[in-house]
């Protein structure tokens, strides 16, 4: 079936609808999500370097993916108008290997696609979109199958997809403000670092100066990351759920997906995408 071109505007207009209706609060428990991904954050910001360190960051990423099919879960079922207790944020520790496992080689088969240059890895950031939420709704399949599953999928909405996070930049860029700061600060920080013995003046590091005056490392990750928390509740349900609304566009047609009946919806209409159906 040819892809669709989704009327993004009323999709997001059915989904804030959709959230309003929803039983547990999506705020509540999009607070809930990023605070536990805070804690572990500043469990890792105190063990410092080494062996250690690294294992508890390693540990602190992968417990970050299985938190996150825990989310995706919740959205699943709010647009679905069932009901999701503060505990189903855990229900993706029931198939954790499988979440591990497909982030692991999901990224690895974009890390392949970006040698060949930036587009093309991008490209296949978009291709394997939908795998998680395929592995979400039928945990029985393999990773390879939720992964040629998207692929399959995201035929005709890889450039919509794209207009859909173009449509949230500001939301991202707005969270992303105290890190933006910190992160130009150390980057300037070691610029000059690296530079100094070829004669560029250190007096430019004052800015890293302050920032570090200011606040200690985990004070400026517990910053940043209340701050992306007061941020994210406001866009980041309706902006997941939204992108499930892709998926679920995506999968009636395509015929490919976990319990795929056709459907048409108010802001879905037929004919190829507006960015060459790729």
């Amino acid at each position: 079936m040819t892809a669709q071109l989704i009327d993004r505007r009323a999709l997001k207009a059915e989904t804030r609808e959709t959230l309003a209706e929803a039983q547990v609060s999506p705020k509540a428990f999009t607070a809930l999500y990023l605070a536990l991904v805070l804690a572990m954050n500043l469990v890792d910001s105190f063990t410092g370097i080494g062996m250690l360190a690294t294992f508890v960051s390693i540990l602190i990423t992968l417990l970050a993916l299985v938190l996150e099919a825990g989310f995706v879960l919740y959205c699943m079922a709010v647009r679905q108008g069932e009901r999701a207790e503060f505990l189903a944020l855990f229900d993706g520790f029931s198939f954790a290997g499988k979440v591990i496992g497909l982030s692991i080689v999901k990224y690895f088969f974009i890390f392949l696609w970006s040698l060949l240059f930036t587009i093309p890895g991008i490209i296949a950031a978009y291709r394997y979109r939908f795998a998680l939420y395929n592995l979400c709704e039928n945990p029985e399949i393999s990773i390879m199958e939720a992964l040629d599953m998207s692929k399959r999928q995201t035929l005709g909405y890889k450039g919509q997809l794209f207009m859909l996070d173009l449509s949230y930049l500001g939301w991202a860029l707005l969270a992303g403000v105290p890190s933006l700061i910190y992160s130009f600060a150390f980057y300037q920080q070691l610029f000059l670092q690296m530079a100094a013995p070829y004669g560029v003046a250190m007096q430019d590091a004052a800015l890293w100066a302050a920032v570090t005056g200011l606040l200690p490392a985990w004070g400026w990750t517990l910053a940043m990351g209340l701050w992306q928390m007061a941020v994210a509740v406001f866009y980041l349900p309706n902006y997941q759920c939204v992108e499930l609304g892709y998926f679920e566009t995506a999968k009636s047609t395509s015929g490919i997906g976990y319990g795929t009946p056709p459907r048409q919806d108010s802001w879905g209409r037929g004919g190829r995408d507006n960015l060459g159906g790729f």
